[in-house]
């Protein structure tokens, strides 16, 4: 099985776990299986609940967690702060009470407004963000207080789509200050840093749903990913991917998880260039021709999705049931 080269899983949450409120079909069940044999690690880039929170949710779901399962951006943000601002200094939170109890763990003041001089801005992702406050990171970054932010995904999935996340609402305060963040989350060390702080893991797999966090962070790491395709990423994006965002193993759902990995040694599926474009022919499991297109793919350096078109189109009816065991189970 795929799991059993680890003693960590190092899990991703929204796209992964779940969407918002709901969790990604089949989710729950397989991380009841992976927990007999392997640590459950809940490492997410939002950083707008407490780890208490999520875990209940998680628990909601039926997934197992416990708090100290789970590590956050506002975790890494905290430690982060605290190793470069005086003990007990004064931190401007704009975000949630994620945040808050982060910082408070780390020994430091959160603290609401530019007037009381803060060390520190950090900002998170939480509902109902306002004008306001956003306003007072600004004065306080403008002040010089060390400006840090939880995270820097664009977006994050939602059971509605994809939302504006962290790194669009840092842009606000980045624009009227002209200060760039420092980030605490994927793809960046600090995360990465705290969860193997927190878990002590030594044979980690890294888990996500995208490339440009997930799987560049692992890879930045030098440690080994599993790309689902529940949340961010499709095919397009695997067979396109650069370097730092190719993962390890690539699987529909965390179901890949205790099933034996295949590349399609078995002759399933073939994938070759012709005339300057990838072709893939075969039947069988879609998730298996993503992976044989995939490494074919990435011999090839600037491939983009021109290129990649003919295989696409084959994976489309594949991956989508088109086909006799279109619906993969790894």
């Amino acid at each position: 099985m795929l799991i059993d080269g680890y003693d960590t899983l190092l899990l991703d949450l929204d796209g992964v776990v779940y969407l918002g409120p709901q969790a990604v079909e089949g989710a729950p069940e397989a991380l009841q299986r992976a927990q007999k044999t392997t640590k459950l690690a809940y490492v997410t880039n939002n950083a707008s609940r407490t780890p208490a929170a999520i875990a209940q949710h998680l628990r909601d779901l039926g997934a197992p967690a416990e708090a100290g399962d789970v590590v956050t951006s506002a975790q890494a943000a905290a430690r982060l702060i605290a190793e470069r601002v005086p003990a007990g200094a004064k931190v401007l939170v704009v975000g949630g009470t994620g945040l808050r109890q982060a910082l408070r763990e780390r020994g430091l003041r959160p603290v609401s407004t530019a007037a009381e001089r803060p060390a520190a801005v950090v900002q998170g992702i939480a509902p109902g963000i306002s004008y306001g406050l956003l306003s007072e990171g600004t004065l306080a970054v403008r002040q010089g207080a060390l400006f840090v932010a939880s995270n820097g995904d664009s977006t994050m999935p939602t059971a509605r789509g994809e939302l504006p996340g962290n790194g669009a609402m840092v842009r606000v305060i980045a624009a009227a200050t002209g200060v760039e963040p420092v980030y605490a989350g994927k793809p960046q060390p600090p995360l990465h840093r705290e969860s193997i702080i927190r878990t002590g893991a030594e044979r980690p797999l890294v888990v996500g749903d995208r490339l440009d966090t997930d799987i560049e962070g692992a890879t930045g790491a030098g440690v080994d990913s599993l790309l689902v395709l529940t949340g961010v990423a499709a095919p397009v994006d695997v067979l396109t991917a650069v370097p730092r965002h190719r993962p390890t193993y690539i699987g529909r759902d965390l179901s890949a998880l205790q099933a034996p990995y295949s590349e399609g040694d078995d002759g399933g599926w073939r994938a070759e260039w012709r005339e300057g474009r990838l072709h893939l022919e075969g039947e069988g499991d879609g998730i298996v021709g993503l992976r044989v297109a995939a490494r074919a793919a990435w011999e090839r350096d600037n491939t983009d999705a021109a290129a990649v078109a003919p295989a696409l189109e084959r994976l489309d009816q594949a991956l989508n049931g088109a086909e006799r065991g279109g619906r993969a189970t790894a």
